[in-house]
């Protein structure tokens, strides 16, 4: 089979590999779709793992099962959690299952920019989703990515009403506006470096839109009637942008830390203003199934738009550009590979 083998954002190779092997408990999924996240292209993360097939948004058409699965059949089209909580452990028990050990190192075999992927047993057990009818492959590879959405908005404790600032307007930040428009959120705001992703930011319903360089809690308190925002949702690794959200965080109100920096970075917090004024500062990692059964209910209704995100389609052969498209962010939104075509 072919695979997009990641050596660094500059040099993605399509090379020859097996297809997968599966045992017991196991499965063979077709991938039909796979997106590339902002994660993929965190060369400091994944350069130093490389080569590897990344590509963990997938939907596909599963293949073969093996001895003793009974839950699912050849011809399902599911989308698969590459990532998946062991659910009896402190953490998971605690219901923080991004903590959780088995999360951290569970995966499927080797990667959603391939023809095929092995799905193990623990992830067989509770990481496949079947799609609702009706629902698309391109559709289907939202599924973690929003996931990952609506678990960071029930952390944060997003309220109908509340005013949100979204401090990237890429993908992430699409979906954090798309879902906080559709829980009923006030005023919400976006910023970005890219006049293409202020755009979109536009098209998809945010109130206002800023230039990252902006005075931004400025602007915030001249369409939020003289305040700051109650939910500050940080969605680019920037330093800027988190030393810009904790100053324009209302009081009584959250920063949201969706994104995140390179591991060296120190982030200094005003503690005593913080401390005076009630706000909140947390971040979201990942998604557990339940976020993830969420997801596909809020795709499947419609109430989520996530199609009209997808800029490029491509074939695995131009895997490459894809990624260079996404390290870019330039005029690119959701990028989408089809390993079968």
């Amino acid at each position: 089979m072919r695979a997009a083998v990641y050596y660094s954002n500059s040099d993605v190779r399509v090379e020859e590999r097996p297809v997968p092997r599966i045992g017991a408990g196991e499965m063979l999924v077709k991938v039909m779709a796979s997106g590339i996240c902002g994660s993929d292209v965190m060369e400091w993360y994944r350069i130093r793992k490389a080569p590897l097939v990344l590509g963990h948004e997938i939907a596909g058409v599963i293949a073969a099962v093996g001895e003793g699965v009974t839950c699912y059949r050849p011809g399902d089209r599911v989308f698969v959690s590459h990532h998946i909580p062991c659910n009896t452990c402190h953490y998971c028990l605690r219901g923080c299952h991004t903590a959780c050990e088995t999360l951290h190192t569970t995966n499927y075999d080797p990667g959603g920019f391939a023809e095929y992927i092995r799905i193990p047993r623990l992830n067989v057990d509770r990481g496949v989703f079947v799609l609702p009818g009706g629902m698309s492959f391109d559709a289907g590879v939202f599924v973690e990515p929003l996931a990952c959405v609506v678990r960071g908005q029930r952390i944060a404790g997003l309220q109908p009403g509340q005013t949100v600032l979204i401090l990237g307007s890429g993908i992430s930040g699409m979906l954090h506006l798309l879902l906080a428009r559709s829980l009923g959120a006030g005023r919400i705001a976006a910023t970005d470096v890219s006049p293409f992703r202020l755009g979109m930011a536009r098209q998809f319903g945010a109130d206002a839109v800023w230039e990252a360089g902006d005075d931004i809690p400025a602007r915030m308190r001249e369409i939020n009637d003289g305040r700051l925002a109650d939910l500050v949702i940080v969605c680019t690794g920037a330093l800027s942008a988190f030393r810009q959200a904790l100053k324009s965080v209302d009081r009584g109100g959250t920063i949201l830390c969706f994104a995140t920096t390179a591991p060296d970075v120190d982030l200094p917090v005003p503690l005593n203003e913080f401390w005076r004024n009630e706000i909140k500062l947390t971040p979201s990692y990942g998604n557990s199934p339940l976020d993830a059964t969420v997801a596909i209910e809020l795709i499947r209704s419609g109430r989520v738009p996530v199609e009209k995100m997808i800029t490029h389609r491509l074939p695995l052969e131009q895997a490459g550009l894809g990624f260079r498209l996404v390290a870019e962010g330039g005029d690119s939104m959701k990028v989408v590979i089809e390993p079968q075509k």
